[in-house]
Parts: C-alpha cells; sequence; structure tokens
C-alpha cells in the first residue's frame, strides 16, 4: 500500500515519541559529571579540586583511591550540593541571552570502613563507596540527547546517579595504592506496537534493561618523609605526592522499536534503532602533591584529561549523527592539561579554612558544529571552604564533622557558529557564571 511522505512523518515521529517515554525527562544534554565538572564532597568543591587527590573522605573513591588509607578510622558521609547555572549565548535571533540556568542538586552518602580484621594476618583494607542521586534523591535514570538550533553547552547538565566503589590498602613505608570502579548504566529498550494515526496504541510490548558498566580508578599515593626517610628527618618531610589514573566512561541508552500503523504502514511495520551516549567522562592522569607543616598544608594537581577519543564515540550516535556530516565540519575536541591550586589552614582544633584555584581550558575544538551545537568555553574556578569539628558529643565516640564548601565559575566568552536544521548560520558568543554550594555532615567509627 502507497502512503503519502506525510503520513510516514507522522508515523516516524509517533514511533520516535512511544520509543522514548521510558527516557524522555526535562534534563541537559551534558558531558560531565558531578565528579569533574564542581566536585563531589565540599572539601573538593572548596579547593576547586586541587586538594582532592589528599582528601581523606569518602570522595576519594573517585579522585585517588590509596587515600583511603590515611585515616584508619571508619566513616559514615553525607551531603548536598546545589549548583546555580546561568549560561548566556548572545544570540541576535533570540529573545534574551539565558540559553540555560537549571540547577543541580545532589544529595550524596558515602560509607568507608577497614575489613582487615575479617583476615586472620590483620593488614588493613579499607573499602569505600559514595553514591549520589539527581533532584535531592528523587531522580537516578533521566537522560537526554539532543540537536538543537540555538545551542547546547558540553559539559554543563545533570548524571542523575553517581556511583564509585573502591579499596585501597598500605603497601610499604608510605606508600599506598588502591583501585574503585566508576559505574555507569547502558540501557537497552525494546517496543513493539500496533498504532493508528491518531495516536491510539494496542499490543504494546516493552522491555527495558539496564545495565552495569564498570570503569577503573587507579591511585597510589607515597609519604616522601616516611618512604626516605623514616627514622630521622629529613627535607622530604611533610611531602606526599598522587598518581591517579581514570577510564573513560560514559551513559548510553539504544532503543529499538517496531511499530505497526494500521492503514498506513502494515506488517512488518516501521523499525526504528536509535544508539546515543551522554554524561561523558575522558580518560584522565593526574599527577598531585601537597606539603603539610604543623597547622597547615598547601597543595596542586595537574591533570591530563583526553577528550579527542568523544570523536569516536559520536561516530556510532545516531542522534548526533556525525557520520552523515563532511569530515572537515565533524566536531572535534583537544586533550586538554588543568592545573590547580589550593591550601587549608587550621584556626584551631576545631576550625579550619581552605581554598583554591583552577584554570580549565575547554576541549571543545570546533566552533562549528552543525545541528549539534554544542559551546564550550574556558573557565577560571575559585573556591573557598570551612570545616568545623565539635568534639563534645554525648553519644557517639568520635567527633563529628560539618564542612561546607563554595565555589565560583567563571566561564569565559567565546565566538561560535550555530547551524541550524536548514543550513543557516548566526554568529553568537557564549559565556556564563555557576555558582556551587556544598555541605556535609561526617561521622567516624
Amino acid at each position: 500500500m502507497a502512503f503519502s511522505s506525510r503520513s510516514r512523518s507522522r508515523a516516524l515521529s509517533l514511533a520516535i515519541t512511544t520509543a522514548s517515554v521510558g527516557f524522555s525527562v526535562s534534563v541537559s544534554a551534558s558531558m560531565g559529571n558531578l565528579g569533574t565538572t564542581y566536585g563531589v564532597m565540599p572539601v573538593d568543591v572548596a579547593t576547586a579540586q586541587s586538594l582532592s587527590m589528599f582528601n581523606d573522605q569518602v570522595s576519594a573513591t573517585y579522585y585517588n583511591p590509596a587515600y583511603l588509607t590515611k585515616d584508619e578510622r571508619g566513616e559514615l558521609t553525607a551531603g548536598i550540593l546545589h549548583a546555580e547555572q546561568e549560561l548566556r549565548s548572545a544570540n541576535p535571533n533570540a529573545n534574551g541571552d539565558i540559553l540555560a540556568n537549571s540547577p543541580s542538586q545532589h544529595v550524596l552518602i558515602g560509607m568507608k570502613t577497614n575489613l582487615g580484621s575479617l583476615t586472620r594476618f590483620k593488614h588493613p583494607i579499607y573499602l569505600g563507596f559514595i553514591a549520589g542521586v539527581e533532584k535531592y534523591g528523587k531522580e537516578m535514570l533521566a537522560f537526554d540527547s539532543q540537536t538543537t538550533e540555538n545551542g547546547q553547552f558540553l559539559q554543563y547538565g545533570k548524571e542523575p546517579l553517581f556511583l564509585n566503589i573502591g579499596g585501597a590498602t598500605p603497601l610499604w613505608r608510605g606508600i599506598s595504592a588502591g583501585a574503585s570502579v566508576r559505574v555507569t548504566l547502558d540501557a537497552q529498550a525494546n517496543l513493539d506496537a500496533v498504532s493508528t494515526l491518531g495516536g491510539e496504541t494496542s499490543r504494546e510490548r516493552l522491555a527495558v534493561n539496564a545495565e552495569p558498566s564498570l570503569k577503573t580508578i587507579l591511585g597510589t599515593t607515597i609519604d616522601l618523609g616516611s618512604t626516605f626517610c623514616p627514622d630521622s628527618d629529613c627535607f622530604l618531610n611533610g611531602w606526599e605526592t598522587a598518581l591517579t589514573y581514570r577510564t573513560k566512561s560514559a551513559a548510553s541508552t539504544s532503543v529499538d522499536s517496531n511499530i505497526i500503523v494500521t492503514q498506513t504502514i502494515p506488517d512488518p511495520g516501521l523499525s526504528l534503532a536509535v544508539s546515543t551516549i551522554d554524561s561523558f567522562q575522558p580518560e584522565t592522569f593526574g599527577f598531585g602533591a601537597q606539603y603539610k607543616g604543623e597547622n597547615w598544608r598547601v597543595g596542586g594537581s595537574v591533570e591530563q584529561q583526553n577528550w579527542s577519543e568523544l570523536e569516536n564515540e559520536f561516530s556510532s550516535d545516531t542522534i548526533k549523527d556525525q557520520q552523515s556530516v563532511p569530515a572537515g565540519s565533524r566536531i572535534q575536541f583537544d586533550d586538554v592539561l588543568i592545573p590547580r591550586i589550593g591550601a587549608e589552614y587550621a584556626l584551631n582544633k576545631n576550625f579550619s579554612v581552605r581554598g583554591g584555584v583552577a584554570y580549565e581550558e575547554s576541549p571543545l575544538k570546533s566552533t562549528r558544529n552543525p545541528e549539534i551545537n554544542y559551546l564550550d568555553t574556558d573557565k577560571i574556578v575559585v573556591g573557598l571552604g570551612l570545616s568545623a569539628t565539635y568534639d563534645r558529643t554525648r553519644l557517639l565516640a568520635y567527633p563529628v564533622r560539618l564542612d561546607i564548601g563554595y565555589q565560583y565559575q567563571q566561564l569565559q566568552e567565546r565566538d561560535f557558529t550555530l547551524v541550524d536544521f536548514d543550513g543557516n548560520e548566526t554568529p553568537v558568543t557564549a559565556d556564563g557564571d555557576v555558582h556551587v554550594v556544598s555541605g556535609s555532615i561526617t561521622l567516624k567509627f
């Protein structure tokens, strides 16, 4: 039976809408995540992640699993993070400059414990995990991938599920090693249905699977004084170094559907296959160093993030669909080097202040990427924070620690060319401001 292009278009739209029902939530596409974009815990937020490799809280499972060994006590931490974004695009064809201002709101929980007592050797083996959920615990699996005519920011969006599990152990004279896995989800959906042109379906069958994907994080820490001069004072006392490695990871969704439209598309129906990625994290190599004095410490880190691998991921993405774009116009990414520096000072035994600064170069090389229209800029990140320890607890064996961190991100101006679905070009200037507030409470055991 022949059918018009209008009917075919309507049927295709119906298939796409129906197949996406399990996944469509109002969130922005994102190639960042909680850990890389803001910082996991208040200490990470406040120091612009400059001291994250030397943070002995549960966020170590993401930044440097080896540092789980630094405190022998167990730990239970609950935290909250709220990020307000104003991402702007000065577009002459738009009513205003604000392109996105949806907040990111995470609730976090983590725990660390020593499993060494389970063995006969009594050698300490630390296990830790941390989990974060968007919208203060109400959103776990939201997902969105799209093309747009108005532009969309590359790294700012929502990643509902943040989950890391890892362990660490001391090896020899101040040297510790650890490993963890970052858990992402690969979702698959299969839909079969019969529908009228009016959208009334029957004989529907929907199957959804979400399989975990485990990505490795490795870390090692060296206390130089304990390693090279354990029995005497030397100039290496107080120095620590760390090396970390994170493999690339991404959340992905695949949808296979088959729709029969009565009087328009007969059996075997219209088949539609969609495969797309979201929340990409690049392969990352990191080196950090810090020096600890009596009441203070100062340190920094350098990260090599290999964003160029994202070009290969887009080659199999049917929504962003770079295969249909001429080779010279396809989206391109650079590998970037990110420097960070921070410091912490103990005012007394109960209060500590900290701060940090970082400069993050944009990995997005191309300023013209048709239909996807990603925007991304260099940014300056500044953070401040405070810790308070309450040691007069009547019921608990150890003091209670409260942390709060604030971070400001200034997105530098950068010019782009938007290309709409008809090939028309519009010059725009992207910039923005991001304010992040994070708090946590930590109980030791």
